[in-house]
């Protein structure tokens, strides 16, 4: 900054390098615009225009100076999507304080320790849920000076409503030097504390600071091709930098209407009832609809699974040529809107008929299912990225795709490999480090700028990322062989008769696989066996259906190397969830507590001699 320039000076001649500018040039710009954000109440969506949304951030943001929360000060917020979440913490930034996402999710434990470690002296709460966990431990949180409900009728004593603290202030003239305040914050002061959900030990806290999170908001846009006629449904946690960056920060500054999910299991019913154009989710998801849709095909007539896979053929090859950039005949494109209009129209109906682009992170996507949504008209664009980076390293996008990987690195963010095949990272988007953890920090971050990221990959003559593992999740069999398992799990997961996967072997003669079936699926297809259904343990059980479920592992997984292949089979009637302790917040398998939670059955498999009942045939 030149001398004598103020900040806001500064903020009207460059681009924004904060949060805060990016936030009052949204503001600025749409200021007329009707809606920027709708969530549901009692049943009715409800609107926010983007200046109320404004007003009500400043009236939160007045607040808190109000309760004594100072500048360079955490406060937690403990919340599902709604727009109270976005309020808050647009209010805590343009307050100069540094938020603390909590995953709803998690048990009062976890949030005893992020409240702690991170020394918060407020906490925003959504719910009574919510709220009972931060008064259960309320007394062992020496920091915490507030506890602010967003839904109404929570207020007590010691509990305060956000719709008071707003209603309180919203009368109020906007403040010049609100601001002016807000404007002073430099790009490298801290923006959140995300703790990491890890797989194993307490989380961490990651500091990303007001530059880390702006330049990836920046290249972002430049990445995607956001309009602003386009409307986005939220659903994945703002809790997480992959939602709360690209699904927050760069909808509203593109001028995107943001609908919030009123919870995950009304997703499907919101797409048709928002029709969204943009929708941003992980693998996971993706995963479930192909299975439904293949399901579906399976189950109908010969006729009807002939059309099928006639049309996936068909859309697959058009799309293999269109995206390699080369010509299509005339047939193929005759052909194309034909299976376009026999099956895949019916599936985009699905989705609300007007999704342009799905973007898909946190895990890697099967380039199998990637292809057929190409094929469909709902293209997914994948990246790549960590909460370190604040998140994204590369993407896909609509000039340069590569299906099978994440795209190039964005503008400004470089990356190399690593000579034992780790992807390393250096960028504006890199944090700053863990909070109150140098060690760790150490381990992961050189002094050049280099981010040690944990995952292995390459990248392609033309640049293209491709991931294949997590470098703690490789599996190394006693005999030496080196296997990566999330993409063998990735295969599987197609599969129909497949609800989840997990493959384990580290260390052990060979490699196995739990399995969850899909049981409508596997349910079905008993009867029709004639076999007597039961419960799902006794279903599981019986040596038909544990046949059947190796045949379809057998079929899903025939192209991989002989060593890769799972020896034997373990079907579990318990889904890999948060709630039980399998999955982070953010969907990754937990593999020391699969491995803990099944211990049982897994020594069993391996006790057994080769050949046993359980093992998989692999010639």
């Amino acid at each position: 900054m030149a001398r004598g320039t103020t900040a806001e000076e500064a903020h009207a001649l460059s681009s924004p390098t904060t949060l805060n500018e990016l936030f009052f040039d949204s503001m600025e710009r749409y200021a007329d615009r009707p809606v920027a954000m709708r969530a549901k109440v009692d049943g009715r969506w409800v609107e926010r225009s983007f200046a109320e949304f404004r007003r009500q951030v400043e009236a939160t943001s007045r607040a808190l100076a109000e309760l004594g929360i100072t500048p360079g000060s955490h406060v937690a917020i403990l919340s599902e999507n709604r727009p109270e979440w976005a309020i808050t913490d647009y209010a805590c930034l343009t307050a100069c304080c540094a938020d603390v996402p909590v995953y709803p999710t998690v048990p009062s434990r976890q949030v005893e320790y992020i409240l702690n470690d991170s020394g918060a002296v407020a906490a925003f709460v959504s719910d009574a849920e919510q709220l009972a966990k931060v008064l259960e431990i309320r007394d062992r949180l020496p920091a915490l000076r507030h506890v602010i409900a967003f839904d109404p009728g929570l207020a007590q004593d010691g509990v305060l409503s956000l719709a008071g603290l707003i209603e309180r202030n919203i009368s109020r003239d906007p403040s010049p030097k609100w601001k002016k305040q807000a404007l002073s914050v430099t790009p490298d002061e801290l923006a959140t504390l995300i703790y990491t959900s890890g797989t194993t030990g307490n989380p961490k806290g990651v500091m990303l600071t007001h530059g880390n999170l702006t330049s990836n908001v920046v290249s972002g846009l430049e990445a995607l091709d956001l309009q602003e006629a386009d409307e986005c449904l939220s659903f994945l946690p703002l809790s997480h930098v992959f939602e709360r960056m690209a699904g927050h920060y760069c909808m509203l500054a593109a001028g995107v209407v943001v609908n919030y999910a009123e919870r995950i299991d009304t997703v499907s019913a919101d797409m048709l009832e928002r029709r969204p154009t943009v929708m941003l989710a992980v693998p996971r998801l993706y995963e479930k609809i192909y299975a439904r849709i293949l399901d579906a095909a399976l189950s109908g007539s010969a006729l009807k699974r002939r059309i099928f896979f006639w049309a996936k053929r068909t859309a697959e090859r058009w799309v293999q040529l269109t995206l390699g950039g080369e010509p299509t005949s005339s047939s193929l494109a005759v052909k194309k809107a034909v299976a376009d209009r026999l099956v895949f129209s019916k599936l985009r109906a699905r989705t609300g008929g007007r999704i342009r682009f799905f973007v898909s992170g946190g895990a890697p996507l099967s380039a199998d299912i990637a292809r057929f949504f190409h094929a469909a008209g709902l293209p997914i664009l994948e990246g790549y990225g960590l909460t370190e980076t604040s998140p994204v390293i590369a993407v896909n996008t609509f000039r340069h795709t590569r299906l099978g990987t994440v795209g190039r690195p964005i503008e400004g963010v470089e990356v190399r490999i690593g000579p034992d095949g780790e992807v390393l990272t250096r960028g504006p988007n890199v944090m700053r480090g863990y909070y109150h953890m140098p060690e760790a920090t150490a381990e992961v971050l050189e002094s050049d700028g280099w981010f040690h990221t944990g995952d292995i990959g390459e990248l392609d003559p033309d640049g293209y990322l491709k991931i294949t593992d997590r470098k703690k999740d490789l599996i190394v069999t006693s005999g030496g062989k080196n296997i990566a398992p999330q993409p063998i799990e990735n295969l599987l997961k197609t599969n129909r008769f497949v609800l989840n996967a997990v493959m384990l072997g580290d260390g052990r003669k060979y490699p196995i696989m739990l399995v969850v079936p899909e049981f409508d699926t596997l349910t079905v297809w008993a009867a029709k066996q004639g076999i007597q259904v039961g419960d799902h343990e006794s279903l599981v059980a019986l040596t038909e259906v544990g046949d059947k479920m190796e045949g379809e592992v057998k079929k899903s997984l025939r192209d991989l190397a002989k060593f890769e292949v799972p020896k034997k089979l373990l079907l579990v009637t318990e889904d890999f969830t948060v709630e039980n302790g399998l999955l982070t917040p953010t969907l990754k398998v937990k593999r020391r507590a699969v491995e803990q939670r099944h211990a049982e059955g897994i020594e069993a498999l391996y006790a057994e001699p080769p050949g046993g009942e359980h093992d998989i045939p692999t010639e």
